[in-house]
């Protein structure tokens, strides 16, 4: 049946959004600029906590020796799954240019955040075509966390992306969201044998600049792998991409990659923190759970949705079975329930929902930045912060600058396990390395020399036979330790007197 042209209602045209959806549309990206902008300023400042120093040695090592650099903390020869490409190439810029290791860190935590900020971007828009869904999954990777603080190498917290930026686990989280685009992208199309190698080498790449971050890469690529649920025959080439990925892990001349499985319990005891205090680290994240579960009642097959499962099941594995290291995992289950957060925002369906879930989505990442507000005095100091926010604010390292006009490079300096984490950083050794070694076979006896050194009852005489062991030239110690042996040549904060050992 036929209708008359007078009976056919007139179409009217798609009406611009309104001032105040454009208002809407438009804080999201400025929030993000904002943040982006926070951010470069941190670099700037470059604060320093945890690992900094593990990495400032390990460029530190490189630009002296770029092939035969030996252990990054102690005077031992010995490999490092710190020497990873991203490392080597970072060592190259040091030794060429004559700039400082925390000059160089800087130029890192740049490209870190670039790729971070790009490769966000890059995968989002392989999820949704809303030009507003890569501020807002940003804006949810770094603020939807939870009500308390926390901070960990290869978490994208706010205040923990500050005081890693320049890290290699930011860097290998950036080319893994480019990883993840070109990989879900690859797998939509008739990718080529030569696209499939390329993303077999960049899944390398990334492992052996950051190991846990490559698990995180690993678990979401699978994720995508079984999403698109490709024919055997199309498995050929991923297949082809995993072995080259293999072959060139077992090629790394820099450390056996493949030995890092049997790590000692000395890692295991240091992650054992990740599982508690779940809800109060990550409770906001709990509305991209829910996010989850309806992009999975939509689509059985959904990526994220399967990456989540693959994340939280590690994670608890590594609970259940007390290889807590696993829990670096972690990232796994968060990252796809934090993007999935802000893909609700702009997902089909009825305007009124929609704007619910912006709510509510608005109001979790209040809660989030208030928690991380004291990352502002990274950059203005915690002076200029009201009273109210400087409660938040968490004071970085002081650094053992002012060793450096008298101990040089190389020489080795007896210190516990705090400035240890610090001093290689200038370029000497410790006697004991501040972190867990896997490659280092007498790391228990070095630590069990420092703790004798440094304990009242140990005589003198066994003081000297431990310095003499392992050519020790300095000691940082309390004010307390002045004794036969040393002379005091400088003090520092909190009460710590550099030593110089005299015959």
């Amino acid at each position: 049946m036929h209708t008359a042209p007078s009976d056919i209602e007139p179409v009217s045209p798609p009406q611009p959004p309104s001032g105040a959806a454009r208002a809407g549309r438009a804080l999201p990206q400025a929030a993000a600029a904002l943040v982006v902008v926070l951010l470069l300023l941190v670099i700037v400042r470059l604060p320093w906590a945890g690992d900094l120093g593990m990495h400032a040695a390990t460029i530190q090592r490189l630009s002296h020796n770029l092939f035969h650099p030996g252990n990054p903390l102690v005077d031992a020869d010995t490999p490092s799954p710190y020497y990873s490409p991203w490392m080597l190439a970072l060592g190259v810029v040091a030794k060429v240019s004559g700039l400082s290791v925390f000059g160089v860190l800087r130029i890192a935590a740049l490209v870190g955040l670039t790729l971070l900020v790009t490769g966000v971007w890059r995968y989002v828009r392989t999820l949704t075509a809303d030009r507003v869904a890569p501020a807002l999954a940003l804006l949810s990777l770094l603020l939807l966390w939870g009500p308390a603080l926390f901070n960990w190498s290869g978490f994208l917290g706010l205040n923990s992306l500050a005081l890693t930026v320049s890290y290699p686990s930011i860097f290998a989280l950036g080319l893994t969201f480019h990883f993840w685009a070109w990989l879900t992208r690859a797998t939509r199309e008739e990718a080529t044998w030569g696209r499939w190698l390329w993303l077999g080498v960049l899944w390398a790449l990334i492992l052996l600049c950051h190991q846990f971050t490559g698990v995180v890469a690993s678990l979401g690529g699978l994720a995508m792998v079984i999403a698109a649920r490709p024919a055997r025959t199309a498995l050929l080439r991923p297949a082809a991409a995993l072995v080259l990925g293999m072959v060139l892990l077992w090629l790394w001349p820099y450390y056996d990659f493949f030995s890092l499985f049997s790590a000692g319990a000395d890692l295991e005891a240091i992650h054992r923190p990740l599982y508690g205090h779940l809800a109060e680290r990550f409770g906001l994240v709990l509305l991209g759970v829910a996010a989850l579960v309806l992009r999975f009642r939509r689509d059985r097959w959904d990526p994220l949705a399967l990456f989540f499962a693959l994340g939280v099941l590690m994670f608890a594995a590594g609970g259940l079975s007390g290889h807590y290291s696993w829990g670096r995992a972690l990232p796994a289950a968060l990252i796809p329930a934090q993007l999935a957060a802000a893909l609700e925002v702009v997902a089909a369906g009825r305007r009124a929902v929609r704007v619910a879930w912006a709510c509510a989505l608005g109001a979790a990442l209040l809660v989030g930045a208030w928690t991380q507000v004291g990352t502002l005095g990274y950059v203005t100091g915690k002076d200029a912060l009201p009273s109210v926010v400087a409660a938040k604010y968490r004071t970085p390292w002081v650094g053992y600058h002012w060793i450096t006009p008298w101990v040089k490079y190389g020489d080795v300096v007896m210190a516990r396990t705090m400035p240890a984490r610090q001093i290689p950083a200038y370029g000497p050794y410790t006697v004991a390395p501040g972190y867990p070694d896997v490659f280092l076979a007498d790391a228990g006896r070095r630590e069990a020399a420092v703790a004798r050194y440094f304990a009242a009852a140990t005589p003198a005489a066994e003081r000297a036979g431990i310095v003499r062991e392992y050519g020790v030239r300095w000691v940082v110690g309390p004010g307390s330790l002045a004794g036969p042996g040393l002379r005091q040549v400088t003090a520092g904060p909190g009460g710590q007197v550099l030593y110089r050992v005299v015959p």
